[in-house]
């Protein structure tokens, strides 16, 4: 099985995953062309099409790719996606290219977002999480409040270490910068920051990560540490430190405004 982003705009990726069959699916297509070109050049036949949100840079290839190829499109139970779909919410699983992938609700970003979790894939469990969870951040609250977010964010933490995290745009370093002025005494976040800055580089991608190392490194997954409410609360004093929504939601709205 291999895994490739395939980068688009200025910074998103669009997950392809193919097998040894050439049978593909891609995951969050804004852009149909970079996926119509990896097909072509790695002669895949494309089997599904994964959507996580309803934003453009996430479905704006969905029409073109699904007309072209006849593959069936799978997304969010309760957002606006281009019909037809498959609608998947919590506790539905379903199977594509001889892996089970289980959907999580993952609110916060946008109001229905999901991701999808395939936990025996090769090479490790692969998560595709959207907008929700980025390497050394998250999503902004577009649709969501504070406390779906945490509620969220705990969902994807709690899954195996091992796990992919295969989010949407590359924003590492810009995510890494933030994160050191909230930790700036993390030593695993200064040796991951080093090896982001030497992957771009040399044009590499900082992705995928992993959930044992976001738990270590991201501040948004590390509320309940001492060191990262107290930073929430220096930020803004009103914090409570002991109420992890209210140290996310001061993150988030510091975050907003970091350079």
């Amino acid at each position: 099985m291999k895994l490739i982003p395939l980068p688009a705009f200025s910074d998103n990726y669009l997950w392809l995953l193919h097998d040894a069959a050439g049978q593909a699916l891609v995951v969050d297509p804004g852009d149909a062309t970079p996926v119509f070109d990896a097909l072509q050049r790695l002669g895949l036949q494309l089997r599904a099409i994964l959507v996580t949100h309803h934003h453009p840079d996430h479905v704006g290839g969905v029409a073109a790719l699904r007309d072209a190829t006849g593959a069936p499109v799978y997304g969010p139970a309760r957002e606006t996606i281009p019909e037809p779909l498959v609608r998947l919410q919590q506790g539905e699983a379903f199977e594509m290219l001889g892996l089970r992938f289980a959907v999580l609700d993952v609110p916060g970003h946008t109001a229905g977002h999901i991701a999808f979790f395939a936990p025996e894939a090769e090479g490790g469990p692969l998560l595709f999480c959207g907008d929700t969870l980025f390497s050394g951040g998250c999503g902004r609250l577009f649709e969501g409040t504070p406390a779906q977010m945490l509620a969220s964010l705990d969902q994807l933490a709690a899954l195996p270490g091992a796990t992919r995290v295969c989010c949407a745009h590359e924003y590492t370093l810009s995510n890494l910068k933030f994160a050191r002025a909230v930790e700036p005494d993390n030593q695993a976040l200064r040796d991951y920051q080093q090896r982001c800055e030497a992957l771009r580089a040399e044009g590499f991608p900082t992705l995928p990560s992993t959930i044992a190392l976001e738990r270590a490194i991201n501040p948004f997954l590390r509320t309940r540490e001492a060191a990262v409410a107290a930073a929430a609360q220096r930020h803004d004093p009103a914090v409570n430190p002991a109420d992890p929504v209210a140290v996310l939601a001061a993150l988030r709205a510091w975050k907003n405004g970091f350079q």
